[in-house]
């Protein structure tokens, strides 16, 4: 039988040597992890069954069963799931393939300097790793389901492993730890003895609904063996009543079916009862995932039928603005082998996706109306997901404003559009918004000098998301939402005699420079006018009012979707010197070509001013460098 010898990538192997080497507080984390593997493959290979009647697997006696050996200092978790191919264990246990590796990694090394390194397994999916805190061996043997010949990995944790094919592997996966010496100053750590495996099995894998079995100790030599003891109660949480169930036995559950090992933000429950009958159990995070804003990130809830396992990622259950939600869901009239398909058609399930979401609203609705803290951490962390449904889900779209908040010139703290519309100013009609990449880049921008100057409050947008949410809502009781960088802008309110008089003023003296200036940057600029919106800087671009910003055209060309360039409009501030010398100089002059290159100076610097750059950056570095020689 060849035996293959193997090295690990080099991600693995920083990841192997800080399993082994760092001193973790809770080392018991291994056995969860086993524990919740093995229960993964066992729901795999129902499912497999029920979807193929032709696959050839025992399904009589499902279940997870652990042996000690106490001589050997060796500790196995078996089960009859699933198991692996060859192929499989090369490609899922020798190495580590996960995109989010080097993440982990960064994460690990910074919760282990705050003590909560442990909490970070599992989340990445190296929970399998977490066996090398406690043994100085790891073998497995593992053959899958329907297959006759298994496979046997090995490895000490260090550069290497090793796979050969095992020809008297039994269905599934057995995962042997070949412990590290006992330390008998500390048997609280003893994982050969039977009564550690109970309370780990107690504590983290109660809930999971398959047996969890171990022999007992026999009493003496020669008597019989006695019969494996079930460690777990498998009972289904959402199916007991609020009273039966702890808070910490929610939140174990939350672990196992999340990965994620820190405690919920919150908790919600609901039963459905009538001509279609659910239960739910929903989790909403304390703390986003890395890659929730990636395509990879596997969202939705897992479904039950009848308390058998259907499903893992339900995406159907809920809208994707709620795909950080985790939890379960058990319907009582699905199919047993619906399959995904089905289920993007089915009436029972829409009518659930109602039902949660709206539950999962009112939920965040209540913590918002409770707690601020807890509403601070959720909206930090989900609010950008949460948007999203502003734009995809329009029948909801009220209770998501209800729920959001925004950053704003008020305070340093969020706000609510309802906030917001209480603070207006008499007169003011819009809510006045501005997008962009930070809010300290914003708050400086030209758009907003005016507003500054007379108190007007301007929300501060700086998510990719804001720059489609608002056209999709457009107003919020009655009140419409206005970008302060698209349109004209005229705070002043109804106008008088005096302020009109002015304005005519100036657009008559400026008349002539703006009309050449136009000409001059046609090829970039649809119109050339006085603004009404700045007070110090020079110029500014805004768009016109229906049409895309700048950052909206880049996401849709970085999604593959061609859009045309759109011509912006330069405003010119007539009360600045720059623009008063530039028209000055205009009027006496009668041949204006050596104005141009103050014009394009005037128009890129409006550009950069509100976080553009420059067609030409290298023309630009020429005329300031000529200009500034010039005045040396």
């Amino acid at each position: 039988m060849t035996t293959e010898t193997f090295e690990f990538q080099v991600e693995a192997r920083q990841l192997l040597q800080l399993m082994i080497h760092s001193v973790y507080s809770n080392k018991d984390v291994f056995l969860r992890e086993l524990v919740s593997n093995a229960s993964d493959a066992l729901d795999k290979l129902r499912l497999e069954k029920l979807r193929d009647d032709s696959l050839d697997a025992d399904v009589s006696d499902l279940h997870i069963r652990i042996d000690v050996d106490k001589d050997a200092r060796t500790l196995t978790v078996r089960d009859n799931g699933i198991g692996m191919s060859y192929e499989e264990v090369g490609r899922l246990i020798g190495t580590i393939a996960n995109s989010g590796t080097a993440t982990f990694l960064k994460e690990l090394r910074e919760a282990q300097e705050g003590g909560d390194a442990e909490g970070l397994i599992g989340q990445f999916g190296v929970g399998f790793y977490s066996g090398f805190m406690v043994a100085d061996e790891v073998t497995l043997v593992t053959r899958r389901a329907g297959e006759s010949q298994g496979t046997r990995w090995t490895s000490r944790g260090e550069s290497t492993y090793t796979l050969e094919r095992a020809d008297d592997a039994p269905q599934g996966t057995s995962v042997t730890l070949h412990l590290k010496p006992a330390d008998p100053e500390n048997q609280l750590h003893d994982y050969t003895s039977p009564w550690k495996i109970r309370e780990i099995v107690k504590r983290y894998s109660d809930f999971i609904t398959w047996p969890i079995r171990m022999v007992p100790e026999t009493a003496g030599e020669g008597d019989a063996a006695p019969e494996p003891e079930t460690l777990n109660s498998m009972k289904a949480l959402w199916a007991r009543s609020r009273d039966e169930v702890s808070d910490d036995e929610y939140h174990e559950l939350y672990k196992h079916i999340s990965h994620d090992w820190r405690e919920p933000l919150e908790t919600i429950r609901l039963q459905a009862e009538g001509t279609f009958e659910y239960q739910a159990l929903l989790f909403v995070p304390a703390h986003a995932p890395h890659d929730l804003f990636t395509r990879d990130f596997q969202r939705g809830v897992q479904l039950y039928v009848k308390r058998v396992f259907i499903m893992d990622d339900c995406e159907a259950l809920l809208p994707p603005y709620l795909r950080f939600v985790k939890g379960v869901v058990d319907a009582q009239d699905l199919s047993l082998n619906v399959s995904r398909e089905i289920l993007q058609q089915d009436r029972h399930i829409r009518m659930m996706q109602r039902r949660l979401t709206k539950k999962v609203l009112s939920t965040i609705k209540e913590i918002k109306a409770k707690d601020a803290d807890r509403y601070a951490t959720f909206w930090r962390e989900f609010g950008t997901a949460l948007k999203e449904g502003l734009v995809t889900d329009s029948e909801n779209r009220d209770a998501i404003l209800a729920v959001s908040s925004f950053a704003t010139t008020h305070a340093a703290e969020p706000t609510t559009l309802a906030q917001y519309v209480e603070r207006m100013k008499d007169g003011q009609d819009d809510i006045y918004y501005i997008t962009g990449e930070s809010r300290e880049s914003i708050e400086n921008s030209p758009h907003m000098e005016v507003f500054r100057d007379k108190g007007v409050e301007v929300l501060l947008l700086t998510d990719a998301v804001d720059e489609v949410w608002v056209d999709a809502v457009g107003e919020y009781e009655g009140k419409k939402l206005r970008s302060v960088a698209k349109g004209e802008i005229d705070l002043d309110g109804k106008s008088d005699e005096k302020a009109d008089g002015e304005r005519e003023k100036q657009a008559e003296e400026y008349a002539g420079l703006l009309g050449w200036m136009q000409e001059q940057l046609d090829e970039d600029i649809k119109e050339v006018r006085l603004s009404a919106r700045l007070t110090v800087s020079p110029a500014c671009v805004v768009s016109d009012s229906h049409d895309l910003t700048p950052a909206l055209e880049n996401m849709y060309r970085a999604m593959g979707q061609e859009v045309p360039r759109t011509k912006r409009i330069l405003e010119l501030n007539p009360d600045h010197l720059f623009v008063k010398g530039l028209n000055q100089a205009y009027k006496e002059r009668e041949d204006h070509s050596g104005l141009v290159e103050s014009a394009e100076l005037l128009h890129t610097l409006a550009v950069l001013a509100e976080g553009g750059r420059p067609k030409d950056p290298a023309r630009f570095v020429k005329l300031v460098a000529d200009r500034l020689e010039r005045t040396l």
